[in-house]
């Protein structure tokens, strides 16, 4: 690997591209355009950065394209974008042929009126866990939870924040949502093995909120749900988490969650048409996030060979060891794993988009965590947990926006009854503590 001199100039092209992407959203949120922040596609946003980053270097103009070339290529990033069409493919093949209508029917035929925020918590984590986006639950449930919450004399704004809390649960640990994709194949590890490391985080702040939703809702009767809980429909669903948590290859994984999705739908009157129709559907709908990765791919070679990167690195391991300065190496893993933390927080807080924020973060974050002893999947796991966090507390969000829109409320009174964000970052800082406070206490294991 060639090692590059620190410079700190060479990140002048991701400011860049954030400048141009906040500056619009902003200007464009001060002129009352509703999803500001989603008027400027991302790709096109990161074009005039690409281009000043190929002018700039010692290389020359032909020499830069080179490497923006293989950085775009690079194995991971081509990993990454296939995964991302089968999983839109799946997921537009599940619901076409009626899964989320059936997930949700089944689940109010379930839920008695005494639970009914936290049923419709469980009922949006699971959705978007296994549909792999956040934004298609909110379509798919909020409609529903708007009407549950006015037959049962629920705050609205209450409901509002249920939803987007289970949303952003499913988001974080989903096999196929793509900031799992992004966070897992930039660090280099499996799927299964972040979903390990994830769930101990978000298993106990899911509790806990689900704990404060039985405190917080009243009784009621939820309406009689408007579609047939059939469990053939949900089946896709169950069998591609199974199989994604038995250690299959995530190919295998897709390709068998859209036959089966297929496969039920044709047993109806889905036509064969139809069925292709729609996976190339689910392909174009992931066309902004699949150009993005490439772009940024690319551009993250750039900076990497112009020194950018490593004066990052440079500047963080300084502020490491200025807090780490009498204590072992055990200590730095910590500062690195906030530091991993911090800096997709700070992405995403400027991007208002979580997957944009981890493939932003990722080679800083992989550098990180090859320094201070990192495990791959425990630096997956920060980059998901702190993305999907700040993404489900920014009223700018995609999430918060449409659900104000669904619930006709500020996206910031959505926000501040989004009480699973909340408890996850408080579950992730205690673990991060806590895991290192009894490595004081206990040998560390031995890191192959």
């Amino acid at each position: 690997m060639i090692q590059t001199q620190p410079r700190a100039r060479a990140l002048l092209p991701l400011l860049v591209f954030l400048a141009l992407f906040i500056g619009t959203g902003t200007w464009l949120t001060l002129q009352g355009v509703e999803f500001a922040f989603y008027q400027l596609p991302a790709p096109v946003a990161a074009l005039p950065a690409v281009m000043l980053a190929l002018l700039m270097g010692r290389e020359g103009f032909n020499k830069n394209l080179e490497t923006f070339f293989k950085g775009v290529g690079e194995s991971n990033i081509m990993a990454m974008c296939l995964i991302y069409l089968l999983a839109g493919a799946f997921a537009t093949v599940a619901k076409a042929t009626g899964g989320v209508d059936a997930t949700v029917a089944l689940g109010l035929s379930l839920i008695p009126g005494w639970c009914l925020l936290p049923g419709l918590f469980l009922i949006s984590a699971f959705i978007a866990t296994a549909m792999g986006t956040s934004m298609g639950t909110i379509g798919a449930v909020a409609p529903v939870a708007l009407g549950v919450a006015q037959a049962a004399g629920i705050d609205p704004m209450l409901m509002a924040g249920t939803i987007l809390s289970g949303a952003m649960f499913g988001d974080n640990l989903s096999i196929i949502s793509d900031t799992t994709i992004a966070a897992t194949r930039s660090q280099g590890c499996e799927m299964k093995d972040k979903f390990r490391e994830n769930i101990k985080i978000a298993a106990p702040a899911a509790v806990l909120v689900i704990l404060l939703y039985l405190v917080l809702g009243s009784t009621g009767e939820a309406p009689a749900p408007t579609a047939e809980a059939d469990l053939l429909k949900v089946a896709p669903y169950l069998l591609i988490l199974v199989l994604a948590l038995s250690g299959m290859n995530v190919f295998m994984v897709l390709g068998l969650g859209i036959l089966a999705a297929g496969g039920v739908g044709l047993l109806g009157s889905y036509s064969l048409g139809q069925f292709s129709k729609d996976i190339y559907q689910g392909f174009t709908s992931m066309q902004e996030i699949f150009l993005l990765s490439m772009l940024i791919g690319g551009l993250g070679a750039l900076m990497e060979r112009q020194g950018g990167l490593a004066w990052i690195n440079e500047r963080i391991a300084a502020l490491i060891a200025r807090f780490t300065r009498h204590h072992d190496g055990e200590q730095n893993e910590k500062a690195a794993e906030l530091g991993i933390a911090g800096v997709v927080s700070l992405t995403n807080l400027c991007t208002a988009n979580n997957t944009v924020a981890i493939i932003v973060a990722s080679k800083v974050a992989r550098d990180l965590a090859d320094h201070h002893g990192v495990t791959p999947r425990r630096a997956a796991s920060m980059l998901d947990i702190f993305s999907c966090v700040v993404q489900g507390l920014i009223p700018w969000g995609a999430q918060a926006l449409l659900l104000g829109s669904i619930f006709a409320l500020s996206p910031i009174l959505v926000v501040s009854m989004s009480f699973y964000p909340m408890a996850l970052a408080l579950a992730a800082i205690v673990a991060v503590f806590l895991k290192h406070q009894m490595g004081a206490v206990a040998p560390a294991p031995h890191r192959s």
